[in-house]
């Protein structure tokens, strides 16, 4: 171990927030030991911008809940842990960890329960990756470095602290969590990793509770640079086991997605990571929806099945929260309403709720060559620039195009008789006019109809026509000496 002075490793107190000082000094002042670890001081030594700093103190959390009384919180039932707000801001406090007395794991090796408190010596080893074991004191100025992190960190070197299999067979999420230091960071997987990442290590990832798989896969959405890690999720067969019945193939339309997406997170606009589950499933609801219009069901059913089908297989491996599903439905069925709008309602669909995200979807898909958008990606994007008065005249517009094309369906006809070869029965010529129509439309018979209709259905009944059934006359009742209404 090795203390190193904060200032020479480029850390100081101005870089850090209120709330991470806050929760520091109060630990300290009741007696205890506390340090900022983790990816906080990995971030700032790297010159980036830390998205949130976590704690690690000798304290319990029990302990910490005395401290810091209703602002903490004790979760956790596998690594029990306490999330202390500081105002808006939620700080993770861990417990220095020990190894356990006695291994809690699966058939596989995963550690199921891990709440034995230890030292500051034993905490380090129990971390994953080296780049992660640096403990910064920010009032004492010092970094404690246990196992040479500060030269991993200045090579770019992603290792693993141990036996690779065995910290892998440990926590299988991190090898989720090796991709996405690798392309978040830059970083070059160390040798010894890449051995015994195989196939059959990733198999590993199926013991995982879907909840936790979703939440690692938010991550990898939302950490800036999914562009990269896809490919990577595909190399090391990751993508099999995260995403169902999605072909491990990166699309035009995926990855003009995920660059947006890592644009947007770029420039700090917000994100929906439901909004690329969205893109990834697209393919396997087109494929579902067509597989039920094939069967007969009617277009906006199919649509609603093939959404519940999807979204329902894709919960085998992450499940996806209720309201996050809700979104990915309603984006898809916003497609439909967007490719074909009537013109009254054009007004109110740029109002709905989901039309931005809806909007985003079409224009992604027309951009990476997608031709059943038919240009509407780009009229949405004009309509949007406009006043009220180009809106009208757009609409107009658009209107004149619809009731024209419809005229132009009308015009042109598909002569069925000679797309079928069949001829017809009677070769009669059409009338000219409005009076020879008229008289072919006459009957030539005054006979009752019913009596035609009776004949007609007696002869296909193979009945002759001289049958005394067919000669029966049909009597007139007099309806004057018939009383209606409840009789005694």
């Amino acid at each position: 171990m090795q203390t190193l002075r904060a200032s020479k490793c480029g850390l100081s107190t101005t870089q850090l927030p209120a709330s991470i000082l806050d929760v520091i000094d109060s630990l300290t002042k009741a007696g205890y030991e506390a340090y900022i670890v983790g990816g906080g001081v990995r971030d700032l030594m790297l010159g980036l911008n830390p998205k949130d700093f976590d704690a690690v103190t000798n304290a319990t959390p029990s302990q910490v809940k005395e401290v810091f009384g209703r602002r903490c919180r004790i979760i956790g039932r596998r690594f029990e842990l306490a999330h202390v707000y500081s105002g808006r801001e939620l700080i993770e406090v861990a417990t220095f960890r020990a190894p356990p007395k006695k291994a809690v794991t699966s058939a596989s090796g995963m550690i199921l329960r891990d709440n034995n408190w230890g030292t500051i010596e034993q905490d380090f080893a129990r971390r994953d990756f080296s780049i992660n074991t640096l403990y910064y004191q920010p009032r004492k100025g010092i970094v404690l470095d246990f196992c040479d992190a500060v030269a991993d960190i200045k090579s770019k070197t992603l290792r693993l602290l141990g036996d690779p299999t065995q910290r892998f067979e440990e926590d299988p999420v991190r090898m989720l969590r090796t991709l996405r230091f690798a392309a978040k960071l830059d970083f070059t997987i160390d040798p010894e990793i890449l051995k015994i990442f195989d196939v059959e290590m990733t198999q590993l990832l199926r013991d995982v509770s879907p909840h936790r798989l979703y939440d690692e896969s938010q991550k990898l959405f939302t950490m800036g640079h999914l562009a990269r890690v896809l490919p990577m999720l595909i190399e090391f067969d990751i993508w099999r086991q995260l995403f169902a019945d999605v072909k491990p193939d990166i699309t035009p339309f995926i990855e003009r997605a995920a660059r947006n997406t890592d644009q947007r997170i770029q420039i700090g606009k917000t994100i929906n990571p439901a909004f690329f589950y969205a893109v990834l499933l697209w393919r396997s609801f087109s494929d579902r929806c067509e597989f039920y219009l094939q069967k007969g069901v009617v277009p906006a059913e199919a649509r609603a099945q093939a959404g519940l089908d999807v979204l329902k297989r894709q919960a085998t491996r992450t499940v996806i929260p209720r309201f996050a599903e809700t979104f990915i439905r309603e984006v898809w069925e916003m497609q439909t309403r967007l490719l074909n709008p009537k013109p009254q309602q054009i007004e109110a669909l740029a109002g709905h709720a989901r039309f931005r995200a809806g909007f985003d979807f079409l224009l992604l898909r027309e951009k990476s060559g997608d031709s059943t958008t038919e240009g509407m990606g780009e009229w949405w994007d004009q309509y949007q620039l406009l006043n009220a008065d180009g809106k009208e005249a757009m609409i107009a517009k658009y209107n004149r195009q619809r009731a024209k094309s419809r005229r132009k369906q009308q015009l042109d006809p598909v002569d069925t008789r000679e797309s079928l070869d069949i001829e017809p029965l009677v070769d009669v010529p059409e009338p000219r006019n409005r009076r020879d129509r008229r008289a072919q439309s006459k009957p030539e018979s005054r006979e009752p109809r019913h009596q035609g209709a009776t004949q007609s259905r007696a002869t296909e009944s193979g009945v002759s026509a001289d049958h005394p059934i067919l000669k029966r006359k049909r009597v007139q009742r007099d309806l004057q000496h018939v009383v209606f209404g409840p009789t005694q």
